[in-house]
């Protein structure tokens, strides 16, 4: 079971400042790059604006949207498109997961939930699972999201678990009841189950 924390009503500007502290860490332990995953949808991007000014070696980031909706990336629904827009002119290199490249170890995997207990676009008709044998899965949420009616491309629980350490930003009372419940292992949802599997330390903003 992952050691979670939650960290009360965090600025937008304080989880980008975290998020350099941790990235830096990482930087500094190898000489290696360095890979990450972020999540799409509308409460990242504010974070990543400030993370996208701090002082960090970019060249050295490889930086992979934990999923996306299966649209070019200059439709306004691609979170990779953002991504791109955001982290490149820093100098960071962001990945298309159509690409279908071998997912990395990630030294974070920042993932974001929905109402309903989605992570990334594993959404509770698809059944993840924690031994999927599969990194990356093409898939259809049902009922598809009336704001993002499309199919998706998402990393799987293992890919995601392959990381030294996670975190979400989980706004609203409505979804920390879902997070909260599934971290008691009330429930059987996605987010449950990565929870559930998860062995690493979890921070969780709010």
């Amino acid at each position: 079971m992952a050691d979670i924390e939650i960290i009360e009503s965090a600025a937008d500007e304080a989880i980008a400042d975290w998020l350099r502290g941790r990235i830096e860490a990482a930087l500094s332990r190898s000489a290696e790059p360095v890979a990450l995953t972020v999540p799409g949808g509308s409460t990242p991007f504010p974070i990543l604006s400030a993370l996208a000014r701090a002082s960090l070696d970019w060249r050295r980031i490889t930086v992979w949207p934990g999923d996306d909706r299966l649209v070019p990336e200059d439709h306004p629904a691609s979170n990779t498109g953002k991504i791109r827009q955001l982290l490149e002119p820093a100098g960071a290199e962001v990945v298309t997961l159509t690409t279908m490249e071998a997912v990395p170890h990630f030294a974070l995997a920042w993932l974001g939930m929905g109402g309903d207990g989605h992570i990334a676009s594993l959404f509770p008709n698809t059944d993840p699972r924690a031994d999927d044998t599969q990194r990356i899965r093409r898939l259809t949420p049902d009922p598809l999201p009336p704001e993002a009616p499309f199919d998706r491309i998402t990393m799987t629980i293992p890919a995601l678990l392959d990381s030294d350490e996670l975190m979400f930003v989980i706004r609203g009372s409505d979804k920390r009841a879902v997070f909260e419940a599934a971290a008691r292992g009330d429930s059987d949802l996605p987010i449950t189950r990565l929870l559930q599997a998860a062995t690493q330390k979890v921070t969780c903003f709010t």
